[in-house]
């Protein structure tokens, strides 16, 4: 790949998205390995689930910030919000953008399509539009755009593990057809205005202080409360479990490189982010209650078994995800590090401490 670096030190990054479990982590990266950077992130906190944890990430970068004489700033405010998403750039000027506020969840897409057309389409077209008028009045403009898309786009696909040149023109739900957008509005704008952007396919981001909408995490609230576990597809599912941790190295890698004009003369390029490692469903759940029972979250004769219910495919899910990311590996180096069992252990210890 042709890519051009970009030095983040003494720039001015936005991020959006800025108190989910992705974009909290990467600011907190940034702040700890870049010397001299101005964070400046946005996140409308909605209750789409517990807005406690979302506060917690926002308290841990605050933190942060003080100890390390940082300088973060943080907006309470939606990127479906055009006027304000203007008023930001002209105040801020990021020279690089990471776009990571997104309506997410396949399920949740079936019952509240709305909230999926305003922030991941109209939201992420604000975003474009901005960074296409930061070139204005001779500006400099935005020197990097990255943004999130997800493992969904690929849909049904047979052939695994999935590549980046796939065709994914099937999604199967509307959650991975705004993602697909993306995706196109982004190429798009790259062609027409030269923005150097470049999309990352996330596959299943897990750890502490994640999504409640997890599996893994919302397995845990259920057998805490005595609840029975519904396993999808009878167990038959395999997911590319991606450690938090591994995932934000390889997002701040790649924002210091911005793609250069491909064969098309578009600065525009796309990555699968994973573990390149599917797990079966059935083994993962076994590890997460070994290392639930480690951490004193659930007892040791916790009875398992008897809590565990195999139930059919849920609409808009997929029976397995496996990233290919032999480009990324190429491009950047990347290799995740940490093991499920060791990353399943980490979000218990985090789950024992934050809940009690």
């Amino acid at each position: 790949m042709l890519k051009k670096n970009v030095e983040l030190d003494g720039k001015t990054i936005f991020v959006t998205g800025a108190a989910g479990f992705i974009g909290s982590n990467l600011i907190l990266m940034l702040m700890k390995n870049i010397r001299k950077v101005h964070i400046v992130g946005i996140d409308n906190m909605n209750d789409y689930y517990d807005v406690s944890l979302k506060e917690f990430r926002l308290n841990e970068m605050k933190e942060l910030d003080a100890l390390v004489s940082g300088d973060f700033t943080f907006i309470k405010g939606s990127i479906a919000d055009k006027a304000l998403i203007n008023e930001l750039f002209v105040k801020y000027k990021p020279q690089v953008v990471v776009n990571l506020a997104a309506q997410a969840g396949v399920r949740y897409s079936i019952e509240n399509p709305d909230a999926y057309i305003e922030s991941n389409l109209i939201g992420f077209y604000n975003i474009l539009e901005a960074c296409r008028h930061s070139y204005d009045n001779g500006n400099s403009g935005v020197e990097h755009l990255v943004y999130a898309s997800s493992s969904s786009v690929y849909g049904s696909n047979k052939k695994i593990p999935y590549a980046v040149e796939d065709k994914v023109d099937n999604p199967v739900s509307l959650y991975a057809a705004t993602k697909k957008s993306d995706e196109l509005l982004a190429h798009a704008y790259s062609k027409l205005y030269g923005i150097p952007a470049t999309g990352l396919r996330f596959f299943t981001v897990y750890g502490p202080a994640g999504r409640p909408d997890m599996a893994y995490f919302g397995f845990t609230n259920k057998l805490v409360k005595n609840e029975m576990i519904e396993i999808f597809n009878y167990g038959n599912c395999k997911r590319d479990f991606t450690y938090i941790d591994d995932i934000v190295t390889g997002v701040q890698a790649i924002l210091q490189c911005a793609p250069l004009p491909n064969e098309d003369g578009v600065k525009y390029k796309i990555y699968n982010i994973g573990n390149n490692q599917p797990e079966n469903l059935l083994d993962f759940v076994a590890i997460l209650q070994e290392e639930l029972k480690a951490a004193n979250v659930l007892p040791e004769d916790y009875d398992f078994e008897s809590h565990k219910k195999l139930v059919g495919m849920q609409p808009g899910d997929v029976e397995i995800t496996y990233a290919d990311v032999s480009e990324l590996e190429r491009d950047f180096g990347f290799k995740p590090a940490t093991s499920l069992r060791e990353g399943l252990k980490r979000f218990a210890q985090w789950y024992k401490k934050f809940y009690g």
